[in-house]
């Protein structure tokens, strides 16, 4: 059976942090699927397709990564793409609390477990909320993102 792993998230933007997650899970799965959750209530900084782009770029070099978009909810994409697993990457314990309790409802609702990766140390501090807020104010956000330019 195929090991399949779904990263989800809205990727708004996708981090250092969020490619450290992905290659951690690369080792585990054979693939891996990056999904961009859409919610039509909520405004992004950065277009849908400018993220999907940016995050192919990345991992280019990595057939077994895919990056698609959905909108229903995270466990039934899951469904949908024969996930075995939802991929969820933590800086620090508050991020862990937050996502244990989603883990939870999650398995209660598919049966589908979430597995934690730990991001690397050097990017725990970077957040996305940070880094839209940088790069809203017109700083510099080449730091925390790989590629931004493809962002814009």
């Amino acid at each position: 059976m195929k090991k399949i792993g779904l990263f989800p998230g809205s990727f708004d933007p996708f981090t250092k942090g969020h490619e450290v997650v992905v290659r951690q899970a690369l080792e585990l799965f054979d693939e891996v699927i990056i999904g961009i959750g859409v919610n039509s209530s909520k405004t992004y900084c950065f277009q849908l397709d400018h993220r999907l782009r940016h995050i192919e770029s990345l991992f280019a070099e990595h057939p077994n990564v895919r990056v698609v978009s959905y909108e229903v909810l995270t466990v039934e994409f899951a469904k949908e793409i024969g996930a075995n697993h939802i991929i969820r990457g933590l800086r620090d314990s508050k991020d862990f609390e937050y996502e244990r309790s989603i883990a939870h409802m999650n398995e209660m609702l598919s049966g589908i477990v979430t597995l934690f990766f730990l991001t690397d140390q050097a990017y725990s501090a970077v957040n996305a909320t940070i880094v839209r807020e940088i790069y809203r104010n017109h700083g510099d956000i080449s730091h925390f993102v790989t590629n931004a330019e493809l962002l814009v």
